[in-house]
């Protein structure tokens, strides 16, 4: 098992992982993906995915984007999205191992906080977040949907 930052080659499997998310990726298609990563994700130092890969299938993953800030003295916010594991290999601490990369990767990028979202119905998955050092409590996430899937 292999825990590193995702390239373009991990893409097709990382797609397939998705669609264990939320079923919101059902028809999204390698090729547009292949075509955002390298329009907007490749080239950009403040984005990263990463993930668990075993034999090259990703198997759990996150991704987070750091935004610049200008509050904090000027300490960056690291936003973290997207979190899924195989349900096949729930519980064997890779959604941890990945969390820990992006986690460093906030740190190394000078970031004052850590923020996710988590669908208020994933009690399960709060717990984790938790035990991660991650405050349910502190703030209220708004969200105004753009499109619905």
């Amino acid at each position: 098992m292999e825990i590193r930052e995702l390239k373009e080659e991990d893409l097709e499997s990382l797609i397939k992982l998705y669609e264990q998310l939320d079923g919101a990726n059902a028809g999204f298609t390698s090729e547009e993906a292949r075509r955002i990563w390298k329009e907007e994700i490749a080239e950009n130092k403040s984005i990263k995915y990463f993930g668990a890969v075993q034999e090259g299938k990703v198997v759990s993953t996150c991704y987070c984007a750091i935004i610049p800030n200008l509050t904090r003295l000027g300490g960056a916010v690291c936003f973290v999205e997207n979190v899924v594991t195989d349900k096949a290999f729930r519980g064997q601490g890779l959604g941890r191992k990945v969390m820990e990369k992006a986690i460093d990767f906030a740190r190394e990028k000078n970031c004052y906080k850590v923020i996710l979202q988590s669908g208020s119905w994933r009690k399960e998955a709060h717990q984790f977040y938790e035990k991660l050092g991650f405050d349910g409590e502190s703030k209220k996430a708004f969200i105004l949907k753009l499109k619905e899937y």
